[in-house]
């Protein structure tokens, strides 16, 4: 994964709120990627994607033993936090202004990877007669106060379709690795973020609405689905990546391994074994590794969106 030096980044899509640290009495009951009901704001139109009656986590959902109190957005009824404040961008405006930058800093390698992925999805909406609308990717550490209630880091990167920004707490990438056995790298984060940006392009779409309000866990249920498309668009993106000008070439068969084995890591099954030591199918939520895998790898090898409809037939 090597970014060109001379393409020009744009920090302003990235807000860094690191400096502001959590605030008092943030928490909340285990949850994870966030997503809207009938079409309702707020957090109480929010579905907490991994249901903590399940007691399960993913992607935008990490086990609560992480965090040791098993700390996430808040639900139950109470009411959203504010969304997040602006960042302080001034910092990222100063450091990430090039793609030599992106090469030498992972927080403008974030900058210049939101940015491809967001330039590929303006272009694909074009191209269908479409508007694409851009999405902030928020950077916090420990926690951070957002559209759908309050995360701290064990929830894993998540995107909150309420303020419609992807929130991101860089030591998930540590955790993926030494916890779930991920082999890491710049295109495994990179793999995250486009997934991401995947249920960004769902909220734009109206797809997110495929998941209603009395939907279930379940190895075929509309979530996982979501999910799994999420991870088709990643691998959508990382096909025409190059040709966005973020990058000096297309990406090497280890650079496809580094994103396989993320995705394989955060699969339903590898968790279950892992936190529970068996695994419980009517509990999914996200799709098993072997999924995860596979869709990623027909978004990567078809390079076409419609490629994606997880949503027809088996998964």
């Amino acid at each position: 994964m090597q970014f060109d030096d001379d393409a020009q980044l744009d920090p302003s899509q990235v807000e860094d709120v690191r400096a502001s640290g959590p605030q008092p009495g943030w928490g909340g009951m285990p949850g994870g990627c966030m997503l809207p009901i009938g079409g309702r704001g707020g957090c109480g139109g929010c579905l907490l994607f991994i249901l903590a009656a399940a007691g399960l986590f993913l992607f935008g959902v990490i086990p609560s033993p992480f965090s040791g109190q098993g700390g996430g957005p808040q639900g139950g009824g109470q009411q959203p936090s504010a969304p997040a404040a602006p960042g302080a961008t001034g910092n990222l405006a100063a450091r990430c202004r090039t793609g030599a930058d992106a090469e030498q800093s992972e927080d403008c390698r974030v900058v210049g990877t939101v940015n491809s992925i967001q330039s590929y999805w303006r272009q694909a909406f074009q191209e269908r007669g479409r508007t694409y609308k851009p999405a902030r990717t928020v950077l916090f550490s420990k926690a951070v106060n957002t559209g759908c209630g309050t995360a701290d880091a064990a929830v894993g990167p998540f995107y909150c379709p309420v303020d419609r920004k992807v929130y991101l707490d860089l030591s998930f990438f540590n955790t993926l690795q030494r916890d779930f056995g991920a082999e890491g790298g710049p295109f495994a984060q990179a793999y995250v973020v486009a997934h991401e940006y995947g249920h960004h392009v769902q909220n734009l779409l109206g797809t997110m609405n495929r998941v209603g309000p009395n939907s279930r866990p379940g190895a075929g249920s509309p979530s996982v689905r979501l999910e799994l498309q999420a991870d088709c668009y990643a691998g959508v993106w990382a096909h025409n990546a190059v040709k966005t000008g973020f990058f000096r070439e297309p990406f090497s068969q280890t650079d496809i391994d580094q994103a396989l084995s993320a995705a394989a890591a955060v699969g339903d099954d590898s968790i279950q074994r892992r936190t529970q030591g068996r695994v419980t199918p009517d509990a999914f939520t996200h799709g098993t590794s072997r999924q995860r895998e596979s869709w990623f790898t027909v978004g990567y090898d078809g390079g076409d969106p419609k490629r994606c409809d997880t949503f027809s037939g088996g998964i």
